[in-house]
């Protein structure tokens, strides 16, 4: 990279990371300070460091496979763990959009861009790895069979985490689960 480049790279107003083989190759001062950590902690590390659990690594890989080999792209809100600092270990919302620079093999190499939806959308429940993933897809708009075809479970189990999310969020409809959820309610 030139300087103009390295430069722009750097002071991004949003984080930017080039990865290969699902690990960090590069990643920039907003990335660091996202996660607390810095570039040294990130640099050569699995992406599974920034995931709650390896279990949410694991199935996001999975899903975003097909994605990534059709269009290239992939996106979605997910949420992430801060590695280091006073916050450590603290999770929240984040935007994660990559492209794949290789639509064969789609982990091979990428581009990817993280945005912290903390201020936002604020964790404020202690979820577990699946029902985190049935919220970000309920957030998106998507139905019971939708999340389940996606998430490669029944429609049935998509219900029951949905119901337990309702209890844990005190809401009496899937909008209003919605609506806590955007909130961090």
């Amino acid at each position: 990279m030139s300087t103009d480049y390295q430069l722009a790279f750097d002071l991004a107003p949003v984080g930017l990371v080039l990865s290969r083989n699902r690990s960090i190759l590069d990643c920039n001062q907003h990335v660091c300070e996202m996660f607390g950590a810095t570039r040294e902690q990130l640099v050569g590390q699995s992406f599974l460091i920034l995931y709650p659990s390896a279990d949410e690594y694991e199935r996001i890989g999975v899903r975003m496979l097909p994605i990534l080999n059709a269009t290239g792209m992939y996106s979605d809100n997910r949420i992430m763990k801060r590695v280091d600092g006073r916050t450590k270990g603290e999770t929240f919302w984040c935007h994660v959009t990559g492209r794949a620079l290789n639509r064969n093999a789609p982990h091979e190499s990428g581009i990817w861009t993280f945005e912290d939806l903390s201020a936002s959308r604020p964790v404020t429940a202690e979820l577990t790895a699946r029902e985190r993933e049935v919220a970000a897809h309920l957030m998106r708009g998507l139905t019971s069979k939708e999340i389940g075809r996606a998430l490669i479970i029944s429609h049935r189990t998509v219900e029951i985490y949905r119901a337990r999310l309702m209890r844990k969020f005190k809401a009496s409809t899937t909008a209003d689960l919605v609506q806590r959820l955007m909130a961090g309610d």
